[in-house]
């Protein structure tokens, strides 16, 4: 590649920036990737790492291993702190500078705790492997401690699994979670009966899936508490200690309590000084890029992008790569000398959250689906996304073995991490 060639830096290896990269693959420019991580991650199944149905390495692959065949890209391992749209540079941690032409911002999305980060400790969100591993480690942990406690009101703590907030990911888990004690665990402790572990759903709104048709939301809410979950709708969290959760003036005691209440976008409105929404997404123009800088663009969860019904475009993958499709054309187009913007189009592919084992509901628009049927076209579209035969196989054998026997193969907890969780090694 011509070292004249122009530079597009992408920030974020995730479904977005891949995608831009993917779709400048024969295209006449240098290509920069950087990530603070060295893998891709496959973030809709990172609930089932924390539950214990999949391993890391089959929902995550090496970012240089997937763009090693295309020659124009460089890939550095690297943390972004800030953004000179002056001097066009992207500026890291260790003090390196990185020059740009055009850059491409694909950042995600953190936790968000309503402004009290200090229950981030008790109450960790799930947005990375670490936090999948660190949350597979509390629930096998407590399950471990509850086998050894004989103080029944004690033993009642350990067992007691809180989820606050009901989205997609809360559902998910709260389902996953009461399927691993009921199903999983069943047989495999001898001082407890694992049907005697209560998971809690708390919801601040007045239903569940908020995201989704009423009548969805509806089958979802019976179908978690045919699983034993509890809901407690409309009763926002007031605080979360190392002993429990206070909510809607009562307070719960349990020894795990999981964050999927909200997330707040990455912090690249601060590096560009742009506005931004309530959440601290990037106010892009309809072309995606930052008001001011026509040749950088904000994209995926670090985006506030608006479709005709003034409803924000989902931060969901399929959304994501759309955008980094559009981004790549928007490029190729500029170096064709075209400098007419066309605004973003999101086309709606729908939404699917998971109910345990065999039940899910999928709303695609035009059709409406629930049960064992939502919940096999809701995991024929997941290893669909996946990247590799290898790595589809692996998960649709994984899924199939747990259908079908209710045992899952990732509760294992390593030396480190027992002694995270309390458990003497």
């Amino acid at each position: 590649m011509h070292p004249d060639a122009q530079h597009v830096v992408i920030v974020g290896a995730g479904f977005g920036g891949l995608e831009v990269a993917r779709y400048l693959a024969n295209t006449a420019v240098r290509i920069t990737v950087i990530d603070r991580r060295n893998h891709h991650l496959f973030q809709p199944l990172l609930y089932q790492v924390a539950t214990a149905a999949l391993a890391t390495s089959e929902i995550a692959w090496p970012i240089r291993s997937l763009l090693r065949k295309q020659r124009n890209v460089t890939t550095f391992l690297g943390k972004v702190v800030g953004v000179s749209s002056q001097e066009r540079k992207v500026l890291l941690d260790d003090g390196e500078a990185i020059p740009f032409d055009t850059l491409v911002l694909a950042t995600g999305a953190r936790h968000a705790y309503f402004g009290h980060d200090e229950w981030e400790p008790y109450a960790p969100g799930l947005k990375t492997l670490e936090d999948a591993t660190t949350i597979r480690r509390r629930i096998l942990a407590a399950f471990e401690q509850a086998e050894r406690e004989t103080d029944k009101v004690e033993r009642g703590e350990f067992l007691t699994f809180v989820v606050i907030g009901a989205g997609p990911t809360g559902v998910e888990l709260a389902g996953t979670i009461a399927e691993l004690a009921r199903d999983t665990l069943r047989d495999d402790f001898r001082n407890f009966d694992t049907r005697d572990v209560r998971v809690v759903l708390i919801e601040a709104g007045p239903r569940i899936l908020p995201g989704f048709s009423d009548n969805l939301a509806a089958y979802a809410h019976r179908a978690l508490t045919d699983l034993g979950v509890e809901i407690k709708l409309g009763q926002a969290v007031s605080d979360c200690d190392a002993g429990g959760v206070e909510f809607g003036g009562q307070y719960l005691r349990a020894k795990t309590i999981l964050w999927a209440a909200g997330v707040a976008a990455s912090p690249a409105a601060e590096w560009l000084h742009a506005p931004t929404d309530r959440a601290g997404r990037v106010l892009v123009e309809p072309d995606l890029t930052v008001p001011g800088h026509a040749n950088i663009f904000v994209i995926g969860d670090t985006a506030h992008v608006e479709m005709p019904d003034r409803k924000l475009v989902p931060g969901i993958a399929p959304a994501a790569k759309q955008e980094g499709r559009y981004v790549a054309e928007m490029i190729k187009a500029r170096l064709r000398g075209d400098k007419v913007s066309r605004p973003f189009t999101y086309k709606n592919v729908g939404s699917l959250a998971t109910i345990g084992k065999r039940a899910a509901v999928v709303d695609l628009g035009w059709i409406k689906l629930t049960g064992r049927l939502a919940w096999w076209i809701w995991g024929v579209a997941h290893i669909y996304f996946l990247i590799g035969l290898r790595h589809r196989l692996a998960v649709a054998l994984s899924w199939l073995w747990i259908y079908i026997t209710g045992q899952r193969s990732a509760r294992l907890i390593t030396q480190d991490e027992a002694k995270e969780g309390g458990i003497p090694v």
